[in-house]
């Protein structure tokens, strides 16, 4: 089944209530233009009016994807980085993004996740314990040097 392909106009008009839904990058806006039957100049065009009236803001994309997933998914600073390169956002923008996240409450959300997967290991013997908190605390975007100093606080205030 062909799926109709939609005049510039329509394409817009659709393509603003898909931005005013949620912040989207370009890439996104791009595919989903596709998808709707747009190419070439009428394509560059839609994007370059959607800029134009703030519904494609790059910067207010990366801020937004940096603040959900840090408090949503409590994703650390690396995973978030690694994400929007993938996503093609600007060395800038990512920046700007990663302004959203407070230092204390990074900090704090780092030891509340260490904890937790550290209170799920109660079983496993002390180094396998230690080493597995801190490669799930990696796996999740924290930084290396930040998780260890925070692993061996920890494990001398519970000795």
């Amino acid at each position: 089944m062909a799926k109709t392909r939609l005049t510039p106009d329509q394409a817009l008009q659709r393509i603003q209530r898909y931005c005013v839904y949620q912040d989207r990058h370009h890439q996104e806006v791009r595919s989903k233009l596709i998808e709707f039957g747009v190419y070439g100049d009428a394509l560059e065009t839609i994007i370059a009016e959607l800029i134009e009236e703030g519904f494609l803001n790059e910067e207010r994309y990366a801020r937004s994807f940096a603040r959900g997933k840090f408090r949503v998914k409590h994703w650390g600073r690396i995973l978030i980085v690694q994400e929007l390169k993938a996503r093609h956002i600007s060395a800038y923008s990512i920046k700007q993004g990663l302004k959203e996240i407070d230092e204390t409450e990074y900090r704090s959300t780092l030891q509340a996740v260490m904890e937790k997967k550290w209170e799920a290991l109660a079983n496993e013997e002390p180094y396998a314990r230690k080493s597995k908190t801190a490669l799930y605390v990696i796996s999740r975007g924290f930084e290396s040097e930040l998780v260890w100093e925070f692993i061996n606080a920890w494990i001398k205030g519970t000795e």
